[in-house]
């Protein structure tokens, strides 16, 4: 529902409030094109070329960290504090800023964050990273600030009813026609709605009796047809990344331990990071892993602090 997303227009009267109260000036920007040509844009093109986008690490990277970090300079204000569940720390042996995971494990941020870079993480401050959501509620509560109670967001904000396929057709114009399920034999089992509306992994909502469960293992955009099969064939050990960020070093150079992360709220998994040339990498799990898709972000991790991450591109 509308009241489940963020950044809408009540969230703004809300800040404002707030910002009355504790006696700080209230500016809003208009960013919307920005958020149109990049995160949007990106979050389509990604859909039509068949795999999944994470818009919200895109956003972060453009608009939050990005056009709303440059309103800040032009303002003359040193720093930008945002309501993320992470840490920004600086090293001091190497002199570099690290993200680490937020203190609240359930509402740890720092899979979303991954692409920040030197620059702008010196420039950020994460006051909510060493609290727990509970601990936040009871801060603005005693202040008697008007969202405390407020829920939390949840799904995309631009398409709060998770119909993506009609948010794409009504931005773009274009129809995605209906095509042919086929088994993982090339067989034609069924019809699908059209392709876009199917992720790697995904159950529920496919409409075929098969005798036996069947699930999303792959989908060609370009014959528009998705096949379906057991769920051992979404099993897949071996991811490549390439938009490669890194954050507690400059580069890799030879094989990391670390554990990794290719959905948000995934447990994270041992696996073994390699380089795999430039603005790229090569990542073996120790144990196969469910349905890793091409799109979605891979950030590493070494303990609580974030090594890096990129764009998974191809999975084997």
């Amino acid at each position: 529902s509308p009241g489940k997303t963020c950044c809408s227009l009540a969230d703004a009267e809300d800040a404002g409030l707030v910002a009355r109260r504790l006696g700080a000036p209230f500016y809003v920007f208009d960013v919307s094109q920005v958020f149109r040509s990049t995160v949007i844009r990106d979050f389509i093109e990604e859909y039509q070329n068949g795999r999944t986008p994470n818009p919200c690490a895109d956003c972060n990277q453009t608009v939050n960290f990005g056009a709303l970090l440059d309103r800040v300079r032009v303002l003359g204000a040193d720093y930008l504090a945002t309501g993320h569940y992470a840490r920004v720390e600086q090293d001091p042996d190497t002199g570099r800023w690290l993200l680490k995971k937020g203190l609240d494990e359930g509402k740890d941020q720092s899979y979303v964050l991954y692409n920040l870079t030197q620059e702008q993480l010196a420039r950020v401050r994460l006051p909510l990273g060493g609290l727990h959501k509970t601990e936040v509620r009871e801060i603005a509560k005693k202040r008697h600030f008007i969202n405390a109670r407020k829920h939390d967001s949840q799904d995309i904000c631009f398409v709060p009813d998770r119909d993506y396929a009609k948010f794409m057709e009504d931005f773009t114009g274009k129809h995605y026609p209906p095509g042919d399920f086929l088994d993982e034999n090339g067989s034609r089992v069924g019809t699908h709605q059209g392709a876009v509306r199917y992720t790697i992994g995904q159950r529920k909502g496919l409409g075929l009796a098969m005798g036996a469960p069947v699930y999303v293992c792959a989908k060609d955009m370009q014959a528009n047809t998705v096949t379906v099969g057991p769920e051992e064939n979404l099993f897949d050990r071996i991811v490549y990344a390439d938009e490669v960020n890194w954050i507690t070093i400059p580069e890799l150079t030879v094989p990391l331990r670390v554990t990794a992360r290719t959905r948000y709220h995934q447990t994270e998994q041992a696996a073994t990071v390699y380089p795999a040339g430039e603005g790229q990498f090569r990542l073996e799990f120790d144990q196969p892993q469910r349905a890793p898709t091409p799109g979605q972000a891979v950030v590493l991790y070494q303990g609580d602090v974030v090594l890096g991450g990129g764009t998974i591109v191809a999975v084997e």
